[in-house]
């Protein structure tokens, strides 16, 4: 039935503005994905951690530890610089805040916008770790900084015992300083929101091993500790040999075809803006019908692949048909070889690094960078041409 006003009853009122973190526990999925299937419950771990690690790939951090607490809350703890305490006094709220707590609060802030904190990072829109708080029944936030120790703690992403004083004429709201301290880092424990996550909030080990064992073996020499205070699990990640290792690790209980995995390196400036782009992939065939390729930005795993896996795609097929055309393969075999055939069995990982990645989503499951492409192609391709190693030869069963 229509309406008396004849338009539905959408008019000026039906118009609302969400202020702050109110957007995020609105729409969560939007932000952190699925909140009813454990994925989303997960990803807040991980935003977390991500954080961690781009202080690794700074340069200022090589020990992190990740905790599963009895009561299912989380504690992600790092020896890096630690977020920075200090009162932004170009901060348009009174009082004026710290820097910690805006980035704890505000959307789309922290220290990524520029290439002066972080060169290459996985965060990216300055929404992670605040919406973890906003998402979050409670979040205590320590810092280590500068001989002292500061806490803050959180509600649904409000700050709350909140100190009021006054520097220079200037009201402000610092963080606490709770002692004197000899480390330097940070520490965030968060207990998820049953109101946005439902009753039953259960963090699995393996889904959290997993994602940190990844991240162990693209970048070495990082310790990642897993602690979990449930059952007394606890597991120390310091793989090294970056992603060829972790080729040999995919492969470790599977019948290779050829001993050797093939690596490359290498680094690309691209377009008109000269974006330096490293590019590092590793592969090797085995027995299994089953293709598994991980693709990485910046640390960041890309489920849906993106322009790097394209361009390692585009890569593969040329160099390896050219391979086959140089020794006839496929004339002796007498079969033609198809894309698919050079999937088969095959376990890769490819990892690039760039600043400013373009993904589709605030999840990152997607890469769009369109300079990631050609990156890839030549970094593959050169390694070809070098003759540094040549590539596997397309497996046999394939032709036969």
């Amino acid at each position: 039935m229509e309406h008396p006003s004849g338009n539905g009853g959408y008019d000026e009122d039906s118009i609302q503005q969400l202020e702050g973190l109110e957007a995020v526990r609105k729409r969560p999925g939007m932000y952190i994905g699925d909140t009813s299937d454990g994925s989303g419950l997960h990803h807040m771990v991980f935003e977390v951690l991500d954080n961690a690690i781009d202080e690794a790939l700074a340069g200022y951090c090589d020990d992190i530890k990740v905790i599963i607490h009895p009561d299912n809350s989380i504690s992600v703890s790092d020896n890096g610089r630690g977020i920075p305490v200090g009162v932004k006094l170009d901060d348009k709220h009174e009082p004026k805040r710290s820097a910690a707590e805006i980035v704890m609060v505000v959307l789309h802030a922290g220290g990524k916008f520029n290439q002066n904190s972080y060169k290459v990072s996985g965060g990216l829109h300055g929404v992670g770790v605040s919406c973890v708080n906003a998402l979050s029944k409670w979040l205590r936030l320590t810092i280590h900084r500068d001989g002292k120790k500061h806490f803050m703690e959180f509600h649904r992403g409000a700050p709350i015992n909140r100190l009021i004083e006054v520097h220079n004429g200037i009201e402000v709201s610092p963080l606490k300083v709770v002692g004197d301290s000899v480390r330097r880092g940070t520490e965030i424990h968060f207990s998820a929101d049953e109101e946005i996550f439902g009753n039953v909030i259960d963090f699995h080990y393996d889904v959290l091993s997993k994602r940190i064992r990844e991240l162990s073996f693209l970048n070495n020499g990082v310790k990642i500790e897993l602690i979990d205070e449930r059952d007394g699990r606890t597991e120390n990640f310091a793989f090294s040999g970056g992603v060829k290792g972790f080729v040999e690790y995919i492969n470790r209980a599977k019948t290779v075809l050829h001993p050797n995995v093939f690596y490359a390196t290498g680094e690309s400036k691209v377009g008109d803006s000269g974006v330096m782009i490293s590019s590092e992939v590793a592969m090797q065939w085995n027995s299994g019908y089953q293709e598994q390729v991980l693709c990485f930005t910046n640390n960041i795993p890309q489920s849906d692949g993106g322009t790097h896996l394209t361009g390692l795609r585009a890569a593969m097929t040329r160099v390896i048909n050219k391979y086959i055309e140089e020794h006839e393969i496929a004339k002796k075999a007498k079969v033609e070889i198809t894309g698919d055939d050079m999937r088969e069995g095959l376990a890769c990982v490819l990892s690039v690094k760039m600043p400013d990645p373009k993904f589709g989503s605030q999840t990152k499951m997607k890469l769009v960078s369109s300079e990631a492409r050609p990156a890839v192609e030549e970094t593959v391709s050169q390694k070809r041409s070098s003759k540094q190693r040549e590539p596997a030869k397309p497996p046999a069963r394939r032709a036969t």
